[in-house]
């Protein structure tokens, strides 16, 4: 868990642009790490950096795996030195807001290899699979607009395993005004979601009951005042109200096995034996540097 409130880590190295409705960057920070870094003055809302960080908080909680992060400080001279950095909007540039911004530590780097569309074949090599019915258990209950998104990271003996990322559309969205179908939030290719045994079952409602939400508050409370809106709270409140619900979590997870299993079936009935395949497994190599070509993890993630 990262240490709130240093204001000593602050942005150094722009590195590039990632993709994203964000406009997220990939920048080296004083502590000589590369974060994915998204400014308070974002596009997409005013509760974005404190989704990001809350959602971080909650799914590590859950014991649902995810980067690191930290607020990061970012100083006039990086902002006025790095105008690649400034967001782009219809109406032309808009310089970054300087303050503390949301970073999310870079995967990449130490020779691991990192795979954001997995082929057919590579699901056995998952060692977490069960981790996304946890994440999509967890993402109904907060409200989450989106479609979850995950990172693979492959060791040395090829095993994968899941890191989630993008937690910026949990609690109502980035403006707390959205209010999606439980199915929005699951992963978008739906033969991650292996068939659960009831242990597997229990187990998932043993997690979700055994959170702490006073230590989540101790968490956020410690957050940076300007990312704290009320709208914020209150989302992040009523996820922590429904998580406390026994009976409405077991529901949750029983609608979500229910649609699973059907999906899974008019899929079958549709095309027998092929099933959906993603158009471009993608491997996501480590990062080389300001001026290379090649597409990264940081491209994709936490955008």
């Amino acid at each position: 868990m990262p240490a709130l409130g240093n204001e000593s880590i602050y942005l150094k190295q722009y590195v590039r642009n990632l993709r994203g409705g964000s406009q997220p960057i990939l920048a080296r920070a004083s502590d000589g790490l590369l974060y994915v870094v998204k400014f308070i003055n974002n596009l997409q809302g005013p509760n974005l950096l404190f989704n990001e960080s809350a959602g971080s908080e909650l799914y590590g909680a859950c014991g649902l795996e995810v980067p690191e992060w930290k607020p990061l400080l970012l100083l006039d001279s990086f902002i006025d030195g790095n105008p690649d950095c400034w967001i782009q909007t219809p109406e032309g540039r808009l310089r970054p807001a300087a303050g503390l911004c949301f970073g999310s530590r870079y995967l990449g780097g130490d020779g691991q290899r990192l795979i954001e569309f997995l082929p057919r074949a590579s699901f056995t090599r998952v060692r977490n699979q069960t981790s996304f019915w946890l994440a999509w258990l967890v993402d109904v209950c907060a409200g989450h607009t989106d479609n979850r998104q995950a990172i693979f990271v492959e060791d040395a003996e090829r095993g994968l395993d899941a890191c989630f990322v993008d937690h910026g559309h949990l609690f109502g969205g980035p403006n707390a005004d959205q209010r999606k179908n439980f199915h929005v939030s699951a992963y978008l290719d739906s033969r991650i979601y292996k068939k659960l045994t009831a242990q597997d079952a229990l187990g998932l409602l043993d997690v979700i009951r055994a959170l702490d939400s006073d230590r989540l508050w101790q968490r956020v409370n410690t957050m940076p005042d300007n990312w704290r809106q009320a709208s914020a709270l209150d989302g992040f409140q009523s996820a922590l109200d429904r998580l406390s619900k026994p009976l409405l979590v077991q529901n949750v997870l029983n609608t979500i096995i229910d649609a699973h299993e059907r999906s899974t079936e008019e899929i079958q009935s549709r095309e027998p034996g092929r099933g959906w395949q993603p158009e471009l497994p993608v491997l996501r190599p480590e990062v080389r540097g300001t001026g290379s070509k090649r597409k990264s993890f940081g491209d994709f993630a936490c955008a």
